[in-house]
């Protein structure tokens, strides 16, 4: 999940703009409390889920916001190479109160 912040600090950048939100610790305590629980069949589910949890909580933060954009844009049908302003549109439809600036750093990091 991403959370977007207004402008008006002198700190410029999408690093700034952009707040990666992260619930997997949540995630993952409710997991290791299943485990506890867990029959021997629900283990090996479990153990899976928790190392799915675990690396996906690792990811970097522009990770993230790359993932959350193509999905905005595979959602929409949008390659940001070919259709680069349809998808800085689309973006900025996914979420408000997303900057124009921010929303096309956000569509040429999910280019690379």
């Amino acid at each position: 999940m991403l959370d977007f912040l207004g402008g008006g600090g002198k700190k410029t950048g999408i690093e700034h703009e952009v707040l990666v939100l992260r619930d997997t610790e949540a995630v993952a305590d409710a997991i290791r409390e299943a485990l506890a629980g867990a029959s021997d069949e629900e283990r090996p589910g479990l153990e899976r889920a928790a190392a799915i949890v675990a690396e996906y909580g690792a990811r970097p933060e522009a990770e993230a916001r790359v993932a959350w954009v193509r999905g905005v844009l595979a959602e929409a049908g949008l390659d940001p190479v070919k259709q680069e302003i349809h998808a800085i549109k689309a973006v900025r439809q996914a979420e408000r109160g997303l900057s124009l600036r921010a929303a096309v750093e956000l569509v040429n990091e999910a280019k690379r």
